[in-house]
């Protein structure tokens, strides 16, 4: 773990779910910290958690989808910590509804978190990054960044936008000290469902009832997501895989690339299908 020990990292969506686990294994790690997130309570309250008090810790409360405050942020992380070695961008959110049941203002609202919010975190964190040895940048996608099921379009097409950025990002820098990874979480237990938007035309009950789904789903928690993450970037792996659920439903894409929704949706519809 020596290149997390030495290191220092910025975890932004750091106030619950997978972020506050990375801050708090990152923390124990032994590597200084800026953690960033949207709601002050949260973020403080990651804070206290974290076990390794002897690193130097900042909290910033960010927008991501405001391209000023990112900047801003950047640039403060920078005069307080004078370097950065890992750049996790994590912040994310969710939208309940079809594409008829979303207004397009639905839409622009979760592509400016959870796609500019990591286009942002990129474009003003490289330039330090690119300053030492050894950089890492992490950007979330999903495991439905490789499928695309009913009821998802928007977060599907953040999330497959994710992919294509990090992955064309990955080659454009190929050779250099940054390396980076794409993560495709499965169903991990954290409240992005339960805090998601509820789409303009969407009918009171389909939150509750993805809500409902999700917690059956979700098999994985946030600290066993946090560890495969931080594993892979010690090992420098372009493509981050976590939970059981992930793995199947790659495999799944990659042999029925055009069909895979047939058999995608019962599973999504009778969580015990899943198999663990």
């Amino acid at each position: 773990m020596a290149f997390l020990r030495d290191g220092i990292a910025v975890v932004i969506g750091a106030g619950s779910g997978i972020g506050r686990a990375l801050a708090k294994q990152l923390s124990a790690a032994g590597c200084e910290l800026a953690l960033a997130d949207i709601d002050e309570k949260s973020l403080v309250e990651t804070a206290g958690m974290l076990p390794g008090k002897e690193a130097a810790v900042s909290t910033h409360v960010l927008d991501v989808a405001d391209e000023a405050g990112v900047r801003a942020f950047a640039e403060d992380v920078q005069s307080r910590h004078g370097r950065v070695t890992l750049l996790i961008n994590n912040a994310g959110v969710a939208l309940h509804g079809t594409f008829e049941e979303i207004s397009l203002d639905d839409l622009r609202w979760l592509m400016g978190i959870n796609l500019w919010g990591t286009v942002y975190g990129v474009k003003y964190f490289l330039p330090i990054l690119r300053q030492q040895p050894r950089a890492h940048i992490v950007n979330l996608s999903s495991v439905f960044g490789i499928v695309a099921p009913a009821g998802q379009t928007a977060y599907s097409a953040s999330k497959f936008a994710v992919r294509g950025f990090t992955e064309a990002l990955r080659h454009e820098l190929e050779g250099s000290s940054v390396f980076v990874s794409c993560v495709h979480p499965g169903a991990i237990r954290t409240p992005i469902a339960e805090r998601g938007r509820l789409g303009a035309n969407a009918p009171k009950t389909r939150k509750n009832e993805n809500v409902s789904r999700w917690a059956q789903l979700a098999k994985t928690s946030p600290e066993d997501a946090a560890a495969r993450i931080l594993q892979g970037v010690e090992r420098r792996e372009p493509r981050i895989l976590i939970g059981f659920d992930a793995h199947q439903v790659d495999i799944l894409q990659r042999l029925r690339p055009a069909t895979y929704w047939k058999a995608l949706s019962r599973r999504i519809q009778d969580p015990s299908r899943t198999g663990r």
